[in-house]
């Protein structure tokens, strides 16, 4: 396996891993919108925030070491945010009616 070979195969694992701890912050964003119809949960919402942070530093270190790129690592957290927002404006609207 030549040296390019390893980097490509490098970057596709990183990429991968930071893509399934971005989807299981994804599944928590979908049950909470699935629970709207329940009370407000702040620890809820620390844990996905914490979970968002964490997924933050990750990326970023992976930029650092050569992992990635810049352009999927930011890609990957702006869908999350743009979803994580959704969340937010909706519970917004269910609790100031």
């Amino acid at each position: 396996m030549s040296s390019s070979d390893l980097l490509l195969d490098m970057n596709q694992k990183a990429l991968n891993l930071l893509q399934e701890d971005a989807d299981k912050i994804e599944k928590l964003i979908e049950v909470q919108m699935g629970n709207l119809t329940t009370r407000q949960c702040p620890l809820y919402e620390e844990v996905l925030d914490t979970q968002m942070y964490g997924l933050s530093r990750e990326i970023d270190f992976a930029i650092r070491a050569g992992l990635i790129s810049e352009a999927p690592g930011k890609q990957i957290l702006s869908k999350l945010e743009r979803n994580l927002a959704q969340l937010y404006e909706a519970l917004n609207k269910k609790s100031n009616p």
